[in-house]
């Protein structure tokens, strides 16, 4: 799969394309060490998509972290202009 097609996927997508391409290369790590598998590039194939969407889950994780992070620091200074407001008073 190409990256265009995986960016616009949700993140319970990914996990679901995650683990079928997991599944997938485990098979064929079974079939070429029988001597099954005629096409050996296919096993690169499904390691570079399986590289992709570990690259997207980790980059939609670093998203949520950090608005979360951003939310924690206007909680935060929220709270400080609070109790500065009162001890003026």
């Amino acid at each position: 799969m190409e990256f265009k097609e995986l960016k616009n996927k949700k993140k319970s997508e990914l996990h679901r394309i995650l683990s079928e391409t997991r599944d997938k290369l485990r098979d064929l790590r079974f079939k070429d060490a029988n001597k099954q598998l005629k096409n050996v590039r296919e096993i690169r194939l499904i390691k570079q998509t399986i590289s992709r969407v570990l690259t997207l889950l980790n980059k939609k994780d670093e998203l949520v972290n950090k608005k979360k992070d951003d939310l924690n620091k206007e909680v935060e200074e929220l709270n400080k202009e609070e109790k500065s407001k009162k001890m003026d008073k």
